[in-house]
Protein backbone atom coordinates (compact mmCIF):
# COMPACT_ATOMS: atom_id res chain seq x y z
CA UNK A 1 0.00 0.00 0.00
CA UNK A 2 2.92 2.53 0.44
CA UNK A 3 3.67 1.87 -2.60
CA UNK A 4 0.51 3.33 -4.26
CA UNK A 5 0.55 6.27 -1.65
CA UNK A 6 4.17 7.18 -3.37
CA UNK A 7 3.65 6.52 -6.73
CA UNK A 8 0.48 9.32 -7.64
CA UNK A 9 2.83 12.29 -5.62
CA UNK A 10 5.51 10.83 -8.06
CA UNK A 11 3.01 10.72 -11.02
CA UNK A 12 1.95 13.69 -10.57
CA UNK A 13 5.21 15.43 -10.18
CA UNK A 14 6.24 13.89 -13.61
CA UNK A 15 3.36 15.45 -15.12
CA UNK A 16 3.88 18.76 -13.90
CA UNK A 17 7.54 18.55 -15.01
CA UNK A 18 6.55 16.77 -18.32
CA UNK A 19 3.69 20.26 -18.99
CA UNK A 20 6.48 22.77 -17.64
CA UNK A 21 8.41 21.38 -20.38
CA UNK A 22 5.82 21.54 -23.06
CA UNK A 23 4.88 25.46 -21.85
CA UNK A 24 8.19 26.30 -22.63
CA UNK A 25 8.87 24.97 -25.90
CA UNK A 26 5.86 26.23 -26.77
CA UNK A 27 6.63 30.06 -25.64
CA UNK A 28 10.16 29.37 -27.83
CA UNK A 29 7.87 28.22 -30.74
CA UNK A 30 5.78 31.54 -30.24
CA UNK A 31 8.47 33.91 -29.94
CA UNK A 32 10.16 32.51 -32.91
CA UNK A 33 7.20 32.28 -35.16
CA UNK A 34 6.42 36.16 -34.14
CA UNK A 35 9.95 36.82 -34.99
CA UNK A 36 9.13 35.34 -38.98
CA UNK A 37 6.00 37.01 -39.08
CA UNK A 38 8.07 40.19 -38.65
CA UNK A 39 10.18 39.75 -40.92
CA UNK A 40 7.90 38.38 -43.39
CA UNK A 41 5.99 42.08 -43.06
CA UNK A 42 9.19 44.00 -43.70
CA UNK A 43 10.11 41.78 -46.78
CA UNK A 44 6.63 42.21 -47.94
CA UNK A 45 6.90 46.29 -47.31
CA UNK A 46 10.24 46.25 -49.03
CA UNK A 47 8.48 44.14 -52.21
CA UNK A 48 5.19 46.41 -52.53
CA UNK A 49 7.41 49.53 -52.75
CA UNK A 50 9.73 47.76 -55.34
CA UNK A 51 6.67 46.72 -57.31
CA UNK A 52 5.19 50.15 -57.31
CA UNK A 53 8.75 51.72 -58.42
CA UNK A 54 9.17 49.31 -61.52
CA UNK A 55 5.16 50.20 -62.67
CA UNK A 56 6.24 53.81 -62.29
CA UNK A 57 9.57 52.62 -64.76
CA UNK A 58 7.39 50.63 -66.67
CA UNK A 59 5.02 53.63 -67.61
CA UNK A 60 7.83 56.05 -68.12
CA UNK A 61 9.39 53.20 -70.42
CA UNK A 62 6.42 52.76 -72.60
CA UNK A 63 5.38 56.60 -73.15
CA UNK A 64 4.65 56.95 -76.60
CA UNK A 65 6.80 60.42 -77.07
CA UNK A 66 9.73 58.38 -75.87
CA UNK A 67 9.61 55.59 -78.01
CA UNK A 68 8.63 57.52 -81.08
CA UNK A 69 11.92 59.97 -80.34
CA UNK A 70 14.19 56.68 -79.64
CA UNK A 71 12.52 55.10 -83.48
CA UNK A 72 13.30 58.60 -84.91
CA UNK A 73 17.08 59.32 -83.75
CA UNK A 74 18.34 55.63 -82.78
CA UNK A 75 16.56 53.65 -85.50
CA UNK A 76 16.31 56.29 -88.11
CA UNK A 77 12.86 55.31 -88.52
CA UNK A 78 10.20 58.24 -90.56
CA UNK A 79 6.45 58.06 -90.85
CA UNK A 80 5.73 56.45 -94.26
CA UNK A 81 4.50 59.11 -96.88
CA UNK A 82 2.36 57.13 -98.85
CA UNK A 83 0.07 54.88 -97.41
CA UNK A 84 -0.83 51.33 -98.69
CA UNK A 85 -3.37 49.35 -97.31
CA UNK A 86 -3.08 45.54 -98.70
CA UNK A 87 -5.88 43.24 -98.54
CA UNK A 88 -6.26 39.73 -98.37
CA UNK A 89 -9.86 39.47 -100.13
CA UNK A 90 -11.16 38.77 -103.09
Amino acid sequence: MKSGVLLLPLALIVAVFVSALAVVRTKHENRALVAEIESLRQEHERLEMEWAQLQLEEATLAHNNRVDKIAREQLGMTEPRDYVIVGSGP
